[in-house]
């Protein structure tokens, strides 16, 4: 039961007391309350009230409207009723019901529906269809679209069998509109045999029912829709969508034995009143934007809003000397206690008064007084440690330095050689010998350029290793003209170049294949580098890729062709951007790399080529 109370207690000092909040904070918020919560329970509740009242009054007022508009639209299609028992029970229909199919016959039919279709305006059409394909239409040649068509409306297998009617929302496709219509459809029997021999339909437009409608006034920005049993819109104040199918779920999903009122979940938050009339199986909705009802609520809310502003202006003018001269003091410690945070140490709060603040300011003096002492001892410890700290870790770098010398590997690669020589393997001597070459040649020159001559003579040494592995699969010839041999070039620049004839030559199976190195003059102050092989080729397809990132400069991800982009950035980092490689290939032929650099002097005797 402690245990609780004490829990209790933490909260309501954290949340209500507002324990952890400034003083000012607190009197602030204190004073809020004081006007703030009789004003709102006074505004809510009112607000509240309103609401509801001017729900109660619009879905009266809804009720009522449709409630009058379902009686003249029923009665109205009712009239459609018996005047389709007056077609159907005709002499001429009854005839060619009865499979009197002759051109008389049809002809005095179709007087019989031009008669009953021009003395009502509100027909647009009257439409007979006899199973066996014959077709009567009052529009005849007005008519585009096909009567045949009907039947492959969605609605037609679903006209009742019982000889009752059933309304749907169609269009007439006339020559030059499509006039939205409601059609009254019955099928036909044989007044004999009484087997269904086709169907009536009626084309009913929306002149007597748009005048009904427009007198539906709900609100300045509400309208009035119809649908029916299958959620189809009969009626609309947009014409595009009668036909279709509503839209709102929250709609469509309605029981048709409901008559209420819902707020629909669409942009507007529509207050939506509906009802079902049984006799014609449609649903009457009316729709009122929410904010509409809520008109002169939100006058109240904002006079609400303004008294409160107005008060809590009074309050806190009041309140301010007040809580000036009790927050004036904690604040000025509150800046000193910043300023020991980061590290200043030299201030001292002044204390102007015995009281709690008074004394809470001079123990702060005392603690900063003591802790300025404790830091300047902690610093000169840390000082001392630091220092023996970076001694420990570069001696722990010497040791990482130290752990892998080049000469070491150089020096074993020489015993190899000579052990191989007392054992008579010339090979594994010369492979050894050839080794130790490469990696000397590494160790003796830190520039990022050396002659030609040397990095021929590096890349022959990576020639002579390759002959171990590749035999006499491959031969190679290596054309330099005296004029190039001092020629600046990057260090380990070609060996990559001629790495990668090896790669294409892959491809050749075991046929052998020969690498080509050559220099010749670009221009009057470049000349280019050419390790040409007859090997595979590069595919289309990936030599435009490596074609695009010479280019841009960038790394391959893939891991294929690092070296060749690499001497090519290095090329640019030494030379410049307007030096570098380029590469030619063709499937099945060779490839071509030609590495761009600039000249180091003129030299006579040489074609540019």
């Amino acid at each position: 039961m402690q245990q609780r109370w004490g829990k209790a207690k933490k909260l309501i000092a954290r949340y209500i007391l507002l324990k952890n909040q400034s003083l000012m904070m607190k009197l602030c918020i204190f004073s809020s309350f004081l006007v703030i919560i009789p004003l709102l329970s006074v505004g809510i509740i009112s607000y509240n009230r309103s609401s509801v009242e001017l729900e109660n009054e619009l879905r009266q007022h809804s009720g009522q409207v449709i409630d009058q508009v379902e009686s003249h639209i029923e009665y109205y299609l009712q009239d459609f009723e018996i005047t389709s028992l007056k077609i159907i029970n005709s002499p001429e229909l009854s005839s060619l019901f009865k499979n009197e199919k002759s051109n008389h016959v049809v002809e005095s039919a179709r007087n019989t529906l031009r008669n009953a279709a021009y003395s009502r305006a509100d027909i647009s059409n009257i439409t007979v269809l006899v199973d066996d394909d014959i077709v009567i239409d009052t529009l005849g040649l007005r008519n585009y679209y096909p009567s045949t068509h009907i039947k492959d409306e969605y609605w037609y297998s679903s006209v009742p069998l019982n000889g009752m009617t059933m309304l749907v929302t169609r269009t007439l496709k006339l020559k030059n509109k499509e006039q939205p219509v409601i059609s009254l459809v019955r099928r036909l029997y044989n007044p004999d045999t009484l087997m269904p021999v086709g169907m009536l339909i009626i084309d009913i437009n929306f002149r007597r029912i748009e005048e009904i409608s427009n007198k539906v006034t709900v609100s300045r920005n509400g309208y009035f829709f119809i649908l029916d049993a299958k959620g189809h819109y009969v009626y609309h104040p947009d014409y595009s969508k009668l036909g279709k199918k509503v839209e709102f779920r929250q709609l469509s999903q309605l029981q048709n034995n409901e008559s209420s009122t819902q707020i629909l979940k669409n942009d507007r938050k529509d207050f939506v009143t509906y009802t079902y009339s049984p006799n014609i199986g449609w649903s009457f909705f009316t729709a009122v934007p929410y904010k509409d009802l809520t008109g002169g609520i939100i006058q109240i809310g904002r006079t609400i809003v303004l008294t409160i502003i107005i008060s809590l202006m009074i309050a806190y003018t009041v309140g301010f000397g007040f809580a000036t001269s009790l927050i004036r003091p904690i604040r000025r410690l509150q800046k000193f206690m910043k300023e020991v945070e980061i590290g200043n140490l030299s201030g001292r709060v002044p204390v102007e008064a015995k009281d709690e603040i008074g004394q809470l300011s001079a123990g702060f003096n005392n603690t900063v007084e003591k802790l300025s002492n404790l830091l300047e001892e902690v610093y000169i410890s840390k000082l001392k440690e630091t220092e023996m700290s970076l001694k420990q870790k570069e001696i722990e770098i010497k040791m990482l330095q130290s752990q892998m010398n080049p000469h070491f590997l150089y020096n074993s690669l020489e015993t190899i050689r000579g052990m191989a020589l007392e054992e008579g393997q010339e090979h594994i001597a010369t492979m050894s010998f050839s080794l130790a070459m490469l990696l000397r040649y590494n160790l003796k020159n830190d520039s990022s350029t050396v002659s030609l001559g040397e990095e021929i003579k590096f890349c022959q040494t990576y020639l002579q290793i390759q002959k171990f592995r590749f035999e006499d699969r491959f031969e190679y010839e290596i054309d330099i003209p005296p004029w190039a041999i001092e020629q600046q070039v990057v260090k380990f620049s070609l060996q990559p170049l001629v790495e990668n004839c090896f790669v294409h030559a892959s491809g050749r199976s075991l046929q052998k294949f020969k690498i080509t190195i050559s220099v010749v003059p670009h221009s009057e102050s470049s000349f280019a580098i050419r390790v040409e092989d007859t090997g595979a080729g590069i595919p289309s397809h990936k030599l435009n890729e490596l074609t695009r990132k010479l280019e841009q400069k960038t790394t391959n991800s893939d891991g294929k062709h690092i070296g060749l982009l690499n001497v090519h950035q290095r090329i640019h980092y030494v030379f410049g951007a307007e030096y570098g490689l380029a590469i030619r290939s063709q499937l099945g032929s060779g490839t071509v790399v030609e590495m761009q650099l600039p000249m180091k002097e003129m030299t006579e005797g040489r074609e540019i080529g």
